[in-house]
């Protein structure tokens, strides 16, 4: 299996209790690889997703805080002190939910926030287009 999709079943299987990170890190890995993914694997990402836009910003050098409440409102992602990221699952959302989004992005964005939303297509299967937005962001500064 790829690192990318090892760490995000890892982080599952964390997130419904059915393995510790510390008994995961502790595990004598046949592969580096396998071992590395081990001890990063945490309880923060709350998809898949999650876990494959973490694996993305690794790959660039960006720090990210997961989980972060900003208004009341949780971050998927913070990188720096002002670029908000959310990132939207497969089956993403009823008009209902969507309109809670919309509304949280805007009373972010008069906070002083950008927000980047990418949705479960984009992560997955344009990981170029992503990680260029993060970076063309971070390069004029949305992250300070």
């Amino acid at each position: 299996m790829p690192p990318a999709d090892a760490l995000a079943v890892w982080e599952s299987a964390i997130r419904q209790k059915k393995i510790a990170p510390g008994v995961l890190a502790r595990i004598e890995w046949r592969t580096a690889a396998a071992q590395r993914m081990a001890a990063i694997a945490s309880q923060l990402s709350d998809s898949g997703i999650e876990t494959r836009f973490l694996v993305l910003m690794r790959g660039l050098g960006v720090r990210v805080v997961q989980q972060v409440r900003i208004d009341g409102h949780p971050l998927d992602a913070l990188i720096g002190e002002h670029l908000a990221v959310q990132l939207d699952g497969f089956a993403h959302h009823r008009a209902k939910e969507r309109r809670r989004d919309l509304r949280a992005d805007a009373r972010l964005a008069l906070r002083g926030y950008t927000v980047l939303r990418f949705d479960y297509y984009q992560v997955l299967f344009q990981p170029e287009y992503v990680t260029a937005m993060v970076s063309a962001a971070i390069a004029q500064g949305l992250h300070r």
